[in-house]
């Protein structure tokens, strides 16, 4: 898997998941190591930072046991590298691409770097054509496009593994119902659990497992127990898995990462173990250039048939979104949703707050031979009625229900029928027609006159009763 041994060194001194050597061979950054312990165990690492006197080995596997006495350190030249293979999907590996089923090892017919390879600017292809998540406030409300990275901002105690699974399971490639032999030729699902508790991980697991979804998904489970080191590479590892699946199978894969905020407390954890200067909230200087080597790599190539597209779910700390994790990603991605803790507290799933929500690259993957000639007008008419809708409320809030005009307390009443019947979907997924059709029921509680978004023909066609 790897290239030859150039040389080797001993351990001098241990922080944690980190090793710290004394330089004495010629190497580089995120090199691939072996360190073997005096117990004969051999455990993977990788370089993670280097001066002239001292090299800094960040360990992969359990530093459990592992004393300096006798321990040795061999550099193999080359980077950590993923083995990929026909066999992929259906498997389930532990954050650094070990098999966690009890299969065999993949017959891999390529090794893929899991930093990945920088795509040309030029090479890229604009992101575009939907892709159906079985989400009305999602699929209709905030479409996602094959080759876009749309994040997921979610807080404490809000179901945002529920929702990762349900994506998971239903996600499909428009106009294609299940999990048929079609939809299982073109469309794959990568889905990397970072930090994990075992009970989420055994969650995630057996509802795949369940629906049957896990035949056509690649499962990476980075369980809090392991090395916070192991947790920096399996959104890295599962990206890889992505990357192959899509530009060498030709496969649409969808890329669900979560929880980022995991990833992120690692990196400054290992960040604050090396020494290094932090940054806003402790967390390192560097932490939006290493979320974008992770988000960057959604996207399609000129002349290839498949794409990357990414859904990383983030708790926001204290429900804080202008903390630095949520702030970075909003900066790298194109667009946001938002989950509501109120909406949550009501018992309407999945929560998401739709005014804050946004998808910049809607418009590249709805509309007339991409979805359906209304959904851009039904979409645009839905979002400024519920926004009238809640400024009628914080109104109604002020001079009560009474001192509403007639055509307000119409408002209210769509704003919580919208909530209700539209948001609202319980654990049944929506096809987008189902979800359209949901949204042209709402409208029609409400004037022909405040529908200014929608055509005349669009109003007499879906929005006049009878």
């Amino acid at each position: 898997m790897y290239a030859r041994l150039i040389g080797e060194a001993i351990a001098q001194r241990a922080a944690g998941p980190l090793l710290f050597l004394r330089r004495s061979v010629d190497v580089g950054l995120n090199e691939a190591v072996e360190v073997e312990g005096a117990d004969g165990a051999v455990r993977l690492g990788r370089i993670a930072a280097l001066d002239e006197d001292t090299v800094t080995i960040e360990l992969l596997d359990e530093t459990a046991g592992l004393a300096l006495a006798g321990t040795r350190v061999r550099f193999l030249g080359e980077a950590l590298h993923f083995p990929v293979g026909p066999g992929l999907l259906g498997r389930v590996f532990n954050g650094v691409g070990k098999p966690l089923d009890g299969g065999p090892p993949l017959a891999a017919r390529q090794s893929y770097r899991v930093d990945g390879l920088p795509i040309k600017p030029s090479a890229r292809a604009a992101p575009c054509e939907f892709l159906e998540t079985g989400f009305t406030a999602i699929d209709l409300m905030n479409s996602l496009v094959r080759g876009q990275k749309l994040p997921l901002f979610s807080g404490g105690g809000l179901p945002h593994d529920r929702i990762a699974v349900d994506i998971a399971c239903n996600a499909r490639l428009p106009g294609r119902a299940g999990a048929d032999a079609a939809d299982a030729r073109d469309f794959a699902v990568c889905f990397a659990g970072i930090g994990i508790p075992h009970d989420s991980a055994a969650f995630f697991r057996n509802e795949m497992e369940k629906s049957g979804a896990l035949a056509r998904t690649v499962l990476f489970l980075n369980l809090a127990s392991d090395s916070s080191a192991q947790r920096l590479l399996t959104p890295r590892y599962a990206l890889t898995a992505a990357e192959y699946l899509a530009f060498t199978e030709g496969k649409h894969v969808l890329v669900i990462l979560t929880d980022l905020t995991n990833y992120c407390e690692a990196l400054r954890e290992v960040s604050a173990s090396r020494g290094e200067v932090p940054s806003r909230k402790g967390y390192p200087g560097y932490m939006y250039s290493d979320l974008a080597t992770l988000y960057e790599r959604a996207g399609r190539i000129h002349g290839r048939p498949g794409s990357v597209t990414q859904m990383p779910i983030l708790t926001m700390p204290n429900d804080d979104i202008t903390h630095p994790i949520p702030d970075l990603t909003g900066y790298i991605t194109e667009g946001q949703i938002v989950l509501d803790p109120e909406l949550h507290r009501r018992n309407i799933y999945p929560p998401i707050r739709l005014l804050p929500s946004l998808s910049r690259l809607m418009k590249d993957g709805t509309g007339k031979g991409l979805t359906h000639a209304d959904h851009p007008a039904l979409a645009a008419q839905l979002y400024a009625s519920y926004s009238q809708a809640q400024q009628t409320r914080l109104l109604a809030s002020v001079v009560g229900d009474d001192g509403l005009s007639a055509t307000d307390r119409k408002f209210l009443a769509f704003g919580d029928g919208f909530e209700q019947d539209v948001v609202h979907q319980g654990t049944a997924a929506r096809t987008l027609e189902e979800s359209m059709a949901a949204g042209w029921a709402a409208l029609r509680g409400l004037p022909a006159s405040e529908l200014h978004r929608l055509s005349d023909q669009q109003i007499r066609a879906h929005c006049v009763p009878g």
